[in-house]
């Protein structure tokens, strides 16, 4: 085997400094050239042209919230559960009693919510 060196990563610094010094040279001409126009029209805020209305405050439901970590719990046990589907045969039979012990703690937070009422929208 071909040990590596620190030199062998040379071309990859000089490329993420040069990407970063564009960046930054960008970011900088722009705010330094570009016009500067503050009017009450710009600095008002923008909802798909429709003027605003009341006040944007408006306190959400915990429920929108719960709902929307739900969904991003259950998406990430899809996550887990793919590799798992592809290598299956070779996990064997302790990659099947880990994947349904994963799956049934899962079933187990599922049906504590449910027993909480979670995904009940009327008070």
């Amino acid at each position: 085997m071909n040990a590596s060196s620190p030199l062998d990563f040379l071309p990859i610094l000089i490329m993420l400094l040069i990407a970063a010094g564009f960046a930054t040279t960008i970011i900088i001409a722009t705010h330094k050239i570009g016009p500067i126009r503050k009017t009450k029209i710009k600095l008002e805020s923008f909802e798909c042209g429709i003027a605003s209305q009341g006040n944007a405050r408006i306190p959400f439901s915990i429920k929108y919230f719960l709902t929307a970590i739900l969904f991003v719990l259950f998406d990430i046990e899809v996550v887990f559960m793919y590799p798992w589907a592809v290598n299956f045969r070779a996990l064997g039979l302790l990659g099947v009693i880990e994947v349904f012990s994963f799956i049934l703690l899962l079933l187990i937070g599922f049906y504590y919510m449910l027993a909480k009422n979670a995904l009940k929208w009327e008070d």
